[in-house]
């Protein structure tokens, strides 16, 4: 009901948009815009020739960047504009599915149970890294579990296609050149085929997805063999994931955080996992550990995320945190990666229910929320259909406006009283 009540709104928006044309006057010009294409020849796509223009241009930035001729040629030629990659573009899973559904596909029990194993055959390896970098045996192999499962999936992607793609033109512009230089200068000092370098849509590669600038900045040896090769050496694939973690600011011997239990008069704004406040101050609010005892002790002041809103579960994290969320910038993934690694530990998993009863809003959806609150004067950013940090918080003015608790989660029913309110003030 509710989401038919949200896309009646919808299409009453729409149908004000749009000047209707007579019945007649429509099928004439329909039947012209038929008999005039049959006589055009075959047209290009706009799209593939500003790809193709892109590639030729972008020769000259990568050789002003020390890139010879030769390497050039070698990874750019005959690459092809990707659609398959545009559309993975607009919908990531990580930010597009409900985390309770992302959650159980990357911490599932064969997932757990795989991670356990490999845990065993890579013992001597996970514990010289433990030791020399400081990350934990099992956050590393849940990175690894929660990008490629374990190396089942490392991407079959032309790399240079992939980054290309991405970088003529779209939201990713910027990252993707930058990252495609640095995939160029890969070719050139590690002596690669640009051919087998395959890899993700979105340019990451080898057992644990490393971007290109991430290789070049933090990539290690981690078999001794004299390469640093992330596709087929685990030992070089975990030991340059553990390397990127330490330098990113991983604490040796802390944790990344832990569940929680929120009082129902909690000022649910404060949940927004940036307000960093020390465990006597949370614990003076009324937050308790997940069974209901009191917060652990611990001097690193913390935040509290609830990325279901007051009606899911809730986090306490740390810094580590916040390292996992520098590898992938998505709270799901990095959710997904300190839960997935407290399980193959041994340790309980989340405790706390979701609300599985609410639907994913769809891209459109997604965009007309936005919409709509930038209307009523609340700005989220860009709209682009990415709930990202921007439409939460406007979302928790719009909240706080309106007396509810602001938890900036968006539901459908939300989105339903709010284009009701731009309906009602014609905006």
């Amino acid at each position: 009901m509710i989401r038919s009540a949200v896309r009646i709104l919808l299409l009453m928006c729409a149908m004000s948009a749009v000047a209707a044309f007579p019945d007649d006057a429509l099928a004439h010009r329909v039947h012209t815009h038929h008999a005039h294409d049959a006589l055009k020849p075959p047209v290009e796509d706009p799209k593939d020739i500003a790809f193709d223009r892109f590639v030729t241009d972008f020769r000259a930035t990568a050789l002003a960047q020390g890139i010879s001729s030769a390497v050039y040629g070698a990874a750019m030629s005959g690459i092809h504009r990707n659609a398959q990659v545009e559309a993975l573009n607009q919908e990531q899973p990580e930010f597009v599915r409900p985390i309770w559904v992302y959650l159980d596909s990357a911490t599932s029990p064969l997932r757990v149970a795989t991670g356990q194993r490999m845990a065993s055959e890579q013992a001597a390896t996970l514990s010289t890294l433990e030791t020399k970098f400081g990350v934990p045996r099992e956050i590393l192999l849940s990175v690894w579990g929660n990008e490629t499962n374990y190396g089942a999936n490392i991407g079959n992607f032309n790399l240079f296609e992939a980054l290309a793609t991405l970088a003529y033109d779209g939201t990713r512009i910027d990252f993707a050149k930058r990252e495609l230089l640095a995939a160029l200068q890969m070719v050139q000092q590690e002596h690669l085929d640009p051919k087998e370098m395959r890899a993700s849509w979105a340019g990451a590669f080898g057992q644990l997805q490393m971007l290109p600038s991430t290789f070049l900045k933090s990539a290690v040896d981690g078999d001794g063999d004299g390469k640093r090769d992330l596709w087929h050496s685990i030992p070089d694939a975990l030991a340059s994931a553990a390397s990127e973690l330490a330098s990113d600011g991983w604490q040796r011997g802390a944790g990344w955080g832990y569940e929680v239990r929120l009082p129902t008069d909690f000022p649910y704004e404060l949940a927004d996992g940036e307000t960093l406040k020390p465990i006597a101050e949370w614990t003076k609010l009324g937050v308790r550990a997940a069974d209901g005892t009191s917060l652990p002790a611990n001097t690193e002041a913390g935040s509290i995320y609830i990325p279901a809103g007051r009606r899911g579960p809730g986090f306490m994290t740390f810094s580590n945190f916040k390292v996992i969320l520098k590898y992938n910038n998505a709270v799901s993934y990095a959710l997904a990666v300190c839960v997935l690694g407290d399980l193959i530990a041994g340790r309980a998993g989340i405790q706390g229910s979701w609300p599985r009863e609410e639907q994913p809003l769809s891209r459109d959806e997604r965009i007309a929320f936005q919409t709509a609150l930038a209307k009523l004067g609340f700005d989220p950013g860009k709209i682009d259909g990415v709930i990202g940090r921007g439409v939460k918080t406007a979302l928790r003015q719009y909240q706080r406006a309106h007396g509810m608790p602001a938890d900036g989660f968006p539901t459908l029913g939300l989105l339903g009283l709010i284009l009701t309110e731009v309906a009602q003030k014609r905006l």
